[in-house]
């Protein structure tokens, strides 16, 4: 898999909108407060190569740089359509990753990072290695949340479709297609968001979009949003920490090998030879 990068720049909040927000924000902004509470690492730990990354907080990371992959999709959508990120829903902390409106309709994406995992769907299971996952089931009730909270919102019936995005993985295997569920790659986003007929007009895309962009649509009680410019620029920042740490790990691997491999070649053959000797001194009288 091509890593997910960075976005180098995000736009800065939008006032009352949700429009200013960025992909991963509500993930990046968990995984930072959880790392907040780990210690730097030490002189030997850098030379290491060890991980900044705590364990638990191993996940957050992960998603949130699925989560800017698929933004980064997203963002090759044309006119006429319009695109949220990590939209806050709910009385809590819960968070729709991508909300999308365009002409074939309107989408809530989950996005999963499961890169060079073995993903496996058929109806209404669906499995990552084995190991059976609710990712279906959480979509569809994404989808119809959304669908009765626009619909209050614009004061009739707005069909919303959930969708998982699968970043990267090593196979998808699809069975059976999930009923009212789609299943995609990221890397086939755009072309399922695009093949579908038009159900919508650009007029009908304006007005649930703006419905869309407005906190109170979604959320009890909306709270003030992070600085997303803020957000990106620290995970950024741990981002290429971890990176760095992983090159400094592949550098000791490489070494290691190297040292194994100059270490065969030099015991190996006079090994070879002892036996060679020992065999003709068997065989000769």
């Amino acid at each position: 898999m091509t890593e997910p990068q960075i976005l180098d720049a995000a736009p800065t909040d939008g006032g009352g909108s949700l429009l200013g927000r960025v992909p991963g924000q509500a993930v990046m902004a968990e995984c930072l407060r959880a790392q907040a509470g780990v210690r730097p690492r030490s002189r030997l730990a850098r030379v290491l190569g060890l991980s900044p990354l705590a364990e638990e907080n191993r996940p957050w990371f992960r998603g949130a740089l699925g989560e800017q992959e698929v933004g980064r999709r997203l963002a090759g959508l044309g006119p006429g359509w319009t695109v949220l990120h990590a939209v806050p829903v709910g009385a809590k902390d819960s968070d729709i990753d991508h909300v999308v409106i365009g002409p074939t309709g309107v989408f809530t994406l989950n996005t999963k990072n499961h890169s060079g995992q073995k993903v496996w769907v058929a109806g209404g299971t669906f499995m990552v290695n084995g190991q059976r996952q609710p990712h279906l089931r959480n979509a569809e009730h994404e989808a119809q949340r959304a669908a009765k909270l626009l619909g209050s919102a614009v004061g009739q019936p707005v069909p919303v479709r959930g969708a998982i995005v699968v970043v990267d993985p090593g196979s998808l295997t699809i069975r059976e297609r999930p009923r009212s569920v789609g299943v995609v790659t990221s890397r086939g986003l755009l072309r399922w968001l695009t093949q579908g007929r038009d159900v919508l007009t650009p007029a009908d895309v304006v007005e649930i979009s703006a419905a869309v962009s407005q906190p109170g649509t979604w959320h009890r009680d909306p709270r003030p949003a992070e600085n997303s410019r803020v957000l990106v620029t620290r995970f950024a920042a741990l981002h290429r920490e971890e990176r760095g740490a992983r090159r400094v790990q592949n550098l000791w691997r490489g070494g290691l090998a190297a040292a194994v491999l100059v270490c065969l070649a030099t015991v190996v053959p006079a090994v070879a030879q002892d036996a060679a000797n020992a065999f003709v001194g068997a065989l000769m009288p």
